[in-house]
């Protein structure tokens, strides 16, 4: 039997995606070391290999909603020019973009959210959990829980993908390291919104960028 437990040390050591390390643990019998092997030759856990190498190179990019109402710039790089010019690589920025349009990250990674922010948010979820009536002694327990979920809504490399909500932003681009054959990271983006602090209509952006891709 393949548990959650197995997935998550497989991915963990080898960056693959979750649907990725499950196959390879049901075809391995539930060998981690096998399963390991088998994403090597299928080229998905190299990317883990490529993740230190400098990326210097790359594009910025942009996505303007149809109407002009939200347009982001995102700056992803790679190793070389060469790979810049990559179909799949600039299909996937121009994702990117889309994703940060529907979604409203604010950081890329958990690791820029400033330490401010994450102790106010934990002192937040601290008193919420206290206040349902929950015994202190799990309460630290469940704030580490509920600041992963805040992460995910903040960071776009923790979220689910728009187009495959099955897997996070960050498994994707690890699978796009693999394919393409060198690192990628992803350095930085903004996003406007017309009007953005005047107040207006509430509108699901969300949905409508799905639907502008057909999702």
């Amino acid at each position: 039997m393949i548990t959650a437990s197995m997935v998550k040390e497989l991915r963990d050591s080898t960056g693959a995606g979750m649907m990725d390390c499950k196959k390879a643990l049901t075809e391995a019998n539930g060998d981690i070391t096998k399963a390991t092997e088998i994403l090597r030759e299928k080229g998905i856990a190299k990317a883990v290999k490529k993740a230190g190498r400098i990326a210097s190179e790359g594009v910025v990019d942009s996505y303007i909603h149809g109407d002009g109402r939200i347009g982001v710039l995102i700056e992803v790089n790679t190793e070389t020019d060469f790979a810049a010019k990559n179909e799949d690589f600039k299909a996937f920025v121009k994702d990117l973009a889309m994703q940060i349009a529907a979604t409203k990250p604010d950081y890329v990674r958990r690791e820029e959210v400033p330490a401010d922010i994450v102790e106010k948010e934990k002192e937040i979820l601290k008193a919420q959990a206290l206040n349902e009536g929950k015994p202190e002694k799990i309460v630290d327990k469940m704030v580490e829980g509920r600041i992963d979920k805040f992460y995910k809504e903040i960071c776009l490399l923790e979220q689910p993908f728009i187009k495959d909500p099955d897997k996070t932003v960050q498994q994707l681009l690890t699978e796009k390291v693999a394919v393409i054959g060198e690192n990628i990271s992803v350095r930085r983006f903004v996003r406007f919104e017309k009007g953005e602090g005047i107040q207006k209509k509430e509108e699901n952006f969300a949905d409508e960028v799905m639907k502008q891709i057909g999702q």
